[in-house]
């Protein structure tokens, strides 16, 4: 029984694979697993499920991903901000992201239009192979039968943490942390793509944990019967992502340098939420 259902699979894979003009619509949501604790003898009551409200709703994102056999795209919704707590000035120094992020897997290159800094960058760069090791390890998610498989990479960390009129001093130093990344991908939608920078499995990547953020797909729509476009982003400052990268660190820390100036022996209170890694 098990080889039958393996076989139909297969069988059904094949038959999307081969649909003319093959393409779909992906519909991914994220958590990212904050290691901050608001103390809430530091603040109101009110103000207190103001900032876990703001927080949730910063790092709680959906997101689609548009593809065919060969490209896609993935951009984030738009969605309203949650209101900010009155009376208070707060920085949020938060690395990573992405507005609209291209991946060409025939011709190993992506393109990543982000906005930073009131400025629009074209971030144009060849695809870096993920060293996938695949298990045998199943589950499903939704009608889709997946496959577990997992790499291992190093991340720059900086620490996180909640500052009150000061009472806490951030240590600056950047350190390299080992992660493994999980990732689970069907078969029966027979294409190398996912969201955000992931790619390279022999199925459609639709669930990964590296750690600190989790990206679940809700919803699949298979060759929608409206013809979706792909296009790729052509509006910003072309950049490579080392030089792009650089360019954040040195924003980061002029942006930092500028608060301790601006709110240095100011009166009232003051919140700095920093969120690394």
């Amino acid at each position: 029984m098990k080889k039958i259902i393996v076989l139909l699979c297969l069988v059904f894979a094949v038959a999307i694979a081969n649909t003319q003009d093959f393409q779909g619509i992906a519909t991914y949501k994220t958590h990212t697993k904050l290691d901050i604790k608001l103390d809430s003898s530091q603040m109101g009551g009110q103000m207190h499920d103001q900032m876990m409200s703001m927080l949730k709703k910063q790092f709680e994102k959906t997101y689609k991903l548009t593809f065919n056999k060969e490209e896609s795209i993935y951009k984030e919704e738009e969605q309203l901000e949650a209101p900010k707590p009155q009376g208070m000035v707060m920085v949020m120094v938060e690395t990573g992201g992405s507005d609209v992020m291209y991946k060409n897997t025939k011709e190993n290159r992506y393109t990543n239009q982000n906005e930073s800094f009131s400025k629009v960058f074209l971030i144009q760069d060849e695809l870096k192979k993920i060293d996938w090791v695949l298990g045998s390890e199943t589950k499903n998610i939704g009608d889709y039968t997946c496959y577990k498989a997992t790499y291992k990479r190093e991340v720059e960390v900086m620490e996180s943490g909640i500052s009150i009129n000061k009472d806490k001093e951030f240590d600056n130093k950047v350190e390299l942390k080992e992660i493994e990344v999980v990732a689970w991908y069907t078969p029966q939608i027979p294409v190398n793509s996912g969201p955000g920078n992931y790619y390279g499995l022999p199925g459609l990547i639709l669930e990964v944990n590296d750690d600190s953020q989790s990206i679940m797909c809700s919803k699949i729509v298979l060759n929608p019967e409206s013809k979706v476009k792909i296009s790729e982003p052509t509006k910003g400052k072309k950049i490579t992502q080392e030089k792009y990268d650089a360019i954040m660190d040195k924003k980061m820390k002029e942006m930092q340098n500028r608060y301790d100036s601006e709110h240095r022996g100011r009166d009232g209170e003051t919140i700095e939420i920093r969120i690394g890694g």
